[in-house]
Formats: C-alpha cells, sequence, structure tokens
C-alpha cells in the first residue's frame, strides 16, 4: 500500500516569506551575481568567544541526552544571573520557572500548544513574525490581527487589542522590540496590555528576543519586560533565545520562563513528548553568560549605527519611514504595486554592477487579505558600506523596475 494523499494542514501550510526567495537567490549566485541578503536576520556579528571555546572544549566520554527542561546549572544560571536583573522588585525567577527550548521558535509553539485548543484564536498585531501564524497553522488555530500601519510608525493601541478580543481569544503573542518592525513596547504599555489580558483572561505571550537591541537610549538599556509587571504573573509567558542575543543562530537554545506552574508543566510534557533539548548547545549558553556587557555595548552601536545609514539612505530615495527603536529590522512602504513581484524581480532579473539584493516581502507578515502588498522587510545585519551598497541596488532596481501587466 502507497500513501499519496497529504494531510489538508500539510498541504496548506504558509510557506516562509523570509525564506520564500532563497532558492531563487541561489539560482542568481550560480550565475555569479553577488546577492546581498536583507530577507534573513542571520547577525553577520561576531558569537562571544566564550560560547566557540565552549564548543572547542566540550570533551565528555559520552554525548548523553539532557534533562528535558534543560541542565538545572543553565536554568538556575540565566535565572540568578540574568532574568532577575530584568525584573525589578517583582518576585524572582527561579529555575523551575524556565524551560529550555530548542531555539525561541520551540519555546513558542510550546506556550501557544499549553494555552490553546484546536478551533481558539491567538491575537497578534500585524505586521508580525511569521512564525506566530504558521504554528498557529501547525496547531489548528486561529491568529485574528490587530492592524498596525507604517503612517503610524505601525504604533500598537491597547484600546484595539481589546477591542479584538472574542470569546474564542485564549491568547495574545506579541514581540518587543518587534519583528519586523522594530517597535519596543514601554513599561506602561506593557502594564496596559497585562491589564487587558488579566480582566479578559487571556495569557500574555511576549517574544523577547530582541531585549538588548534598544537604540537612542543610553547604553546597556534593556528593553521593558513583561516579567517586570506587577500582578501579571499568572499571565505572563516569556520566549527568549541565544540566537540574536548572542549572535548564535546556529546554537538553537532557546527557552520558555513563566511563573505559572500550570503552563510551565504543560510545556514540560512536549518537552518530554521531543526528549531532550541539545547538550553541548547549552554548555555554549551557559559560557554566554559570562559575555561582559562591553560586547553588547559594541553590538548596539555597530547596530545603530547600521539602523542610521539605512534609514537615512531610504529617506533621502524619498521613501517615507522613521527609525526603529529596536531589534534590527526595518519594515518598508515601496513605492511599488506588487512587493512580491518586485522582490523576485530584484533578486533574478536585476543587478547593479553584477550585485543584487535579497529582501523579504512584507504581505506573508499580515493575516488580512491585501496587506502589506507593496511592503518589504529589511534586515540590517551587514556591514555600514554594504548597506549603503544595497541602498544604492535598490534605488536603481526601483528606477528599472516595470511592474507585472
Amino acid at each position: 500500500m502507497t500513501a499519496t494523499t497529504l494531510s489538508q494542514r500539510g498541504l496548506g501550510a504558509p510557506a516562509s516569506p523570509i525564506r520564500a526567495l532563497a532558492s531563487i537567490a541561489r539560482d542568481a549566485q550560480a550565475t555569479g551575481k553577488n546577492v546581498h541578503f536583507m530577507n534573513i536576520g542571520q547577525p553577520d556579528i561576531a558569537t562571544p568567544r566564550g560560547m566557540i571555546e565552549a564548543y572547542q572544549n566540550y570533551d565528555e566520554k559520552v554525548l548523553a541526552y539532557a534533562p528535558s527542561d534543560g541542565f538545572h546549572e543553565y536554568r538556575e544560571g540565566l535565572a540568578s544571573r540574568y532574568y532577575n536583573r530584568v525584573i525589578g522588585d517583582q518576585p524572582p525567577i527561579t529555575a523551575e520557572d524556565i524551560l529550555i527550548t530548542v531555539g525561541g521558535s520551540e519555546a513558542l509553539l510550546f506556550a501557544m500548544a499549553s494555552v490553546t485548543d484546536p478551533g481558539d484564536e491567538i491575537l497578534v498585531c500585524e505586521p508580525y513574525y511569521t512564525n506566530y501564524h504558521g504554528y498557529a497553522h501547525m496547531l489548528g488555530i486561529e491568529t485574528s490581527p490587530v492592524t498596525t500601519h507604517a503612517e503610524d510608525d505601525y504604533t500598537i493601541d491597547p484600546v484595539r487589542i481589546e477591542e479584538a478580543i472574542t470569546g474564542k481569544t485564549r491568547a495574545l503573542v506579541l514581540p518587543t522590540p518587534g519583528n519586523p518592525t522594530g517597535v519596543v513596547l514601554s513599561h506602561e504599555e506593557l502594564v496596559k496590555i497585562a491589564d487587558i489580558c488579566e480582566r479578559h483572561g487571556l495569557f500574555f505571550i511576549c517574544d523577547e528576543v530582541y531585549r538588548e537591541f534598544i537604540y537612542d537610549a543610553p547604553l546597556g538599556t534593556l528593553a521593558p519586560s513583561l516579567l517586570a509587571v506587577p500582578g501579571a504573573h499568572e499571565q505572563a509567558i516569556i520566549i527568549d533565545s541565544v540566537s540574536k542575543r548572542f549572535s548564535a543562530c546556529g546554537a538553537r537554545v532557546g527557552c520558555l520562563v513563566t511563573r505559572n506552574r500550570e503552563v510551565r508543566k504543560a510545556a514540560l510534557h512536549f518537552a518530554q513528548a521531543r526528549l531532550s533539548p541539545a547538550t553541548v548547545d547549552q554548555h555554549a549558553g551557559m559560557a554566554a553568560l559570562d559575555t561582559p556587557q562591553s560586547y553588547f555595548n559594541d553590538v548596539v552601536t555597530e547596530y545603530k549605527a547600521r539602523r542610521d545609514v539605512l534609514v537615512s539612505g531610504l529617506q533621502n530615495m524619498g521613501i517615507k519611514i522613521s527609525p526603529p527603536k529596536g531589534a534590527f529590522y526595518l519594515a518598508v512602504p515601496l513605492p511599488v504595486d506588487d512587493a512580491d513581484h518586485f522582490a523576485k524581480w530584484l533578486v533574478s532579473d536585476f543587478d547593479l554592477d553584477g550585485e543584487t539584493l535579497c529582501v523579504a516581502p512584507l504581505a506573508g507578515f499580515y493575516s488580512t487579505n491585501g496587506l502589506g502588498k507593496n511592503e518589504v522587510r529589511m534586515a540590517y545585519v551587514l556591514e555600514q558600506d554594504v548597506l549603503e551598497r544595497c541602498v544604492k541596488i535598490l534605488e536603481a532596481g526601483l528606477k528599472a523596475y516595470q511592474p507585472a501587466s
């Protein structure tokens, strides 16, 4: 007997708009083009040396399973040496509030699976990180969007969040700093949104993986954390990762943090089903806790400079855009009707002196049909001189582009 039919859920799974152009870009590279990748948030900043040395120095006789919730030593280190620095005067985080996951993506999946059933809804503020929708599809739940707009700098309005709640809503999933918008919520805004979630019996899943990447603030400033909001302890679930903080996307170590022991217990059941997070990578994660503040100061200074280069370049082209407050992405409205067609054409059919550019069409970051059609996401994870070149390529491409008929 031969299996011939895929599930409708599998066939209908949304493709990643971030990686959708990867094969086209590879084909372009095969022809000799130099493709500058701004479609994916892969930092080029050096990973802390301590992490690399932890991999190099791992010398156990057996590469064994780790505990399903992660090594206690690592969880304790995260609690005492990291999270308890961001919570203000709220009850301390302990190792038993943390579950180590295979990247922040698995933490997101476990969080959503722990608080929803098929047919439920989660609220998202669009444009949003595409995996929110991808995992919702996988779990058989719906993403109910609260739309933000480029002309308002993608500002999130708590009133509109409350208006969008229905009887099927079980959680709000919201990043701060935001991907793809760079929006950073203030402590006061987090308090207002957390109060809405508490009054309506919703969980607040806060994606804080870009916490260190804050601009226009003194060096060392962290984005306000939901963990520091008083009274939100039962609703709050934090998603976190080493990927961007330590420029270690390949490490695949993240965590779920919550003071709600029932949520943590449910997430642990999923963790036990997948057996174990990576053993060696957790040792690297432990080493990363020794990373000095000077590393982050240098990284944030560099990203701020990159942001300013890209924003000023786009503004000089006549594109209306404001500098994002955090993360390292720009949601950019372009003078085209179909950004998806333009992005494919740019990487496959256009070059400027042998160079071209790969960006992520933003329509896939929306749940509402028709939105984001003229927008792209650009990740400023390239060196400043390369970003200047990318602006020139984009400008030349827009002048040369002939829209699809």
